[in-house]
């Protein structure tokens, strides 16, 4: 279903970049449930992805940012007042962010298996077994 999940906001990222709302449009997306569990730095770590002719090309933000600053980043672009002081006192995700836009469109990345496609029966598989210690 991750597999599923991935290219449905593939296809509207990239229906969204070919619309005439794109020069004005953000997508924000994060994991309500990480699914892996602990990482090697935090536990409570989880993909944010920013989506947007603003969001830098290529680069990747490794600032700690959290759900609050995503929150105060939403509030900004839309010029809306802080709720709390929580969102107040937040680091917003400028560092996401362009001065200049590229308008280019995005194209979805087609899957290579079939999303339908199911594991084989062990006796059916090749290659060596790994150990599960």
């Amino acid at each position: 279903m991750a597999a599923d999940n991935d290219l449905a906001l593939g296809m509207v990222v990239e229906a969204v970049s070919k619309s005439k709302f794109w020069p004005r449009a953000c997508i924000v997306v994060t994991e309500d449930d990480p699914r892996d569990g602990f990482d090697h730095v935090d536990g409570h770590r989880t993909v944010g992805l920013v989506v947007s002719p603003y969001t830098k090309r290529k680069a990747v933000d490794s600032t700690c940012y959290n759900q609050i600053g995503l929150v105060k980043t939403i509030e900004l672009m839309l010029g809306l007042p802080p709720m709390t002081q929580l969102d107040l006192s937040a680091t917003a995700m400028r560092g996401c962010f362009a001065d200049r836009p590229d308008l280019t469109p995005y194209a979805a990345v087609k899957n290579k298996i079939p999303l339908g496609e199911m594991n084989k029966p062990a006796e059916q598989l090749e290659g060596g077994r790994r150990s599960t210690r």
